[in-house]
């Protein structure tokens, strides 16, 4: 299966986390083999932690499929909109107020303000 560069690098991403996972939870789990309930503990851990993964990896991989409209599920192909509330919309459903976006732009907007603009507070002076 084709893909596109930025989605390998999230495979590969996904692959190392959870290569990474598998082996703490078998050092945990060899660690932990004196206790009969622990050892269950662990596995369960482990259990979680690669559906989890699966679970991301079948977004992934759902992204790069047939691209439609959320809101009519028209074919959109390449030219298909990204809106930030993560759906991908045709020409006609592209704005928000047209497919009732959950993302809160002016919450957005007031976030990076304020990021961009900290305050600052001068030390005061000792009186003389």
């Amino acid at each position: 299966m084709n893909m596109c560069s930025k989605c390998q690098k999230d495979m590969i991403l996904l692959k190392q986390e959870h290569a990474k996972i598998v082996a703490a939870s078998i050092k945990d789990v060899v660690r932990r083999s004196s206790s009969n309930n622990e050892f269950k503990l662990a596995f369960a851990g482990a259990a979680v932690a690669s559906a989890d993964l699966a679970s991301q990896i079948s977004q992934v991989k759902s992204k790069e499929g047939l691209k439609k409209c959320t809101a009519c599920r028209k074919r959109v192909g390449l030219m298909g909109f990204s809106c930030k509330c993560g759906d991908v919309f045709c020409t006609i459903h592209h704005y928000s107020e047209k497919h009732n976006c959950p993302f809160y732009y002016r919450n957005a907007g007031q976030n990076a303000i304020a990021k961009a603009n900290p305050i600052i507070v001068a030390e005061k002076l000792n009186k003389i």
